[in-house]
């Protein structure tokens, strides 16, 4: 059984979907969780159910992690609550789907600066007191198409495809100070957006899969709580996919 109960995380994009299990998952193994989402209230609704549910300390911070200063003020308040940080995962993601042709400027921008622009500040936040402790794990939560490509996600791809070059720079840069930085690429996953889609585009996808089924959110946070354990601890600048076999 993985024993994380001497840790403390920050999952960003936590309020919801994947982050939030993640965060359950950090919690469930003895951990102190940092709830960071764009919206408080939900951030807020999940830090109250992961206590309730686990006996952790738990804290809802609002940021909207593209933002430098806004990053800068949620590690204080992370750091005010925990005195420190052994896990970063950074999750926080959006789409904004469309042809290259059409895809608008601002949609490229926000894409890149909330999905990659917000890894580099996270992790910029995170290293300096990571090591000075000489110990850290940092995840970051990337897609199958920043490996393979996806038509109609220009932006997504590129700032997924960026996040596994950040990992695998930053992995070599702090690997001499036990900071192990490593990236999680899930394939189709069941959240609320698969939600939205009829059962026969959900059949297509699923053909498409070696496993011929989706993945679960939980799936995800399993490989997250492997690579923030100490079985982990000689792995870093890897790309772990979950994806049922989609990329090989």
């Amino acid at each position: 059984m993985i024993d994380l109960s001497s840790k403390t995380a920050l999952v960003t994009g936590s309020g919801r979907g994947i982050g939030k299990e993640i965060a359950v998952k950090l919690a469930k193994a003895g951990a102190d969780v940092a709830i960071s989402d764009i919206d408080l209230e939900t951030a807020k609704v999940t830090a109250a159910e992961i206590a309730s549910s686990t006996g952790r300390k738990t804290i809802a911070v609002a940021a909207d992690v593209s933002k430098g200063e806004e990053v800068e003020r949620m590690f204080k308040e992370v750091f005010g609550a925990f005195e420190k940080l052994d896990i970063l995962i950074n999750n926080a993601g959006i789409t904004r789907d469309g042809l290259i042709m059409r895809m608008k400027e601002e949609d490229w921008d926000l894409v890149l600066n909330i999905n990659l622009k917000s890894a580099f500040l996270c992790c910029r936040e995170a290293v300096r007191p990571m090591m000075k402790a000489r110990s850290g794990k940092i995840i970051n939560i990337a897609s199958v198409v920043g490996l393979m490509g996806n038509a109609g996600q220009a932006n997504y791809s590129a700032s997924k495809a960026g996040m596994i070059g950040l990992t695998k720079t930053l992995a070599r840069e702090f690997a001499s100070r036990s900071i192990n930085v490593n990236a999680i690429a899930p394939g189709f996953i069941k959240t609320a957006m698969t939600d939205k889609l009829t059962d026969a585009e959900k059949e297509k996808l699923a053909s498409g899969i070696p496993m011929a089924k989706l993945g679960l959110p939980e799936d995800v946070a399993n490989a997250a709580l492997f690579l923030a354990s100490p079985l982990s601890d000689y792995i870093t600048g890897q790309v772990i996919t979950v994806d049922g076999g989609l990329v090989m």
